[in-house]
């Protein structure tokens, strides 16, 4: 795919036009990019027009100019969309990435069709102490991508997928994120509670796999639970459930989408 560039950002994007249907946005995780979505873009070519986004500070979207922070998204995305008429879409974010979809959707909700989280939590109801629990094994991980990408993307990859193949695919991508990015994802406090909670008027799906760490197994079945939304936990997949599980993941999708609530 050709790298695109949101003019007047660091933004690199990725568009798939060719169907008469729908636009699908991808939205990656943390120390990867958009290839983490490879297998979904083979799959849904020609059946929906296709968008993924590189995050600041990863894959190409690194030529940051002073001023230019994670907050503002939201706001390229927006910006993609003005530019190429993209009127409104079914969202999919995968750890970071539902971080980045959750706040687009509290921005520009009649921009959203439908809302798929994966590996997330509800940015708008942020339990602090769940997170602080949490926190000293982050620190840790921290603490080896300084001293060594390598030896971070090592450990990260058992922590981020599940079967053997998307762990080393994890692995090849995690490689080639910059230590400098870190710098970036020190804003993403403020994008927590930051909006009330607020019926949807769009469908939500949220889920994990089976092997992915209890707490957020936990956060995910809460989460479905008081916003009576759809869930799925996928059998034999860890973090990022489509690289582990992508079949079975563009099957869930593709069903999720043709019955979304309109």
């Amino acid at each position: 795919m050709q790298t695109l560039y949101l003019e007047n950002s660091p933004i690199a994007y990725y568009i798939d036009d060719t169907a008469n249907n729908d636009w699908v946005v991808f939205v990656h995780a943390a120390f990867v990019d958009h290839r983490m979505f490879e297998k979904q873009f083979n799959y849904f070519a020609g059946k929906y027009n296709l968008l993924a986004i590189d995050i600041l500070g990863h894959g190409n979207s690194i030529n940051a100019k002073k001023g230019d922070t994670i907050e503002k998204m939201s706001d390229w995305i927006s910006g993609i969309f003005q530019k190429h008429n993209i009127a409104a879409a079914h969202f999919v974010g995968v750890s970071l990435g539902s971080v980045f979809i959750q706040d687009f959707a509290n921005k520009y909700e009649d921009k959203v069709l439908s809302l798929a989280c994966f590996g997330g939590y509800d940015i708008n109801n942020f339990d602090l102490k769940r997170q602080q629990s949490n926190s000293k094994g982050q620190m840790m991980m921290m603490l080896k991508a300084l001293f060594s990408i390598k030896w971070f993307a090592k450990a990260n990859k058992k922590i981020s997928a599940y079967t053997t193949e998307a762990q080393e695919e994890f692995y090849r991508l995690n490689l080639q994120f910059k230590k400098s990015s870190f710098m970036y994802l020190a804003k993403l406090q403020n994008f927590v509670n930051k909006y009330p909670q607020k019926q949807r008027p769009y469908s939500l799906l949220v889920g994990c796999g089976e092997h992915d760490i209890p707490m957020e197994i936990e956060i995910v079945n809460e989460w479905a639970e008081y916003e009576n939304c759809d869930k799925v936990i996928f059998q034999g997949a860890g973090h990022c459930v489509n690289m582990d599980k992508p079949n079975e993941f563009n099957n869930y999708m593709e069903n999720f989408w043709l019955n979304y609530r309109k």
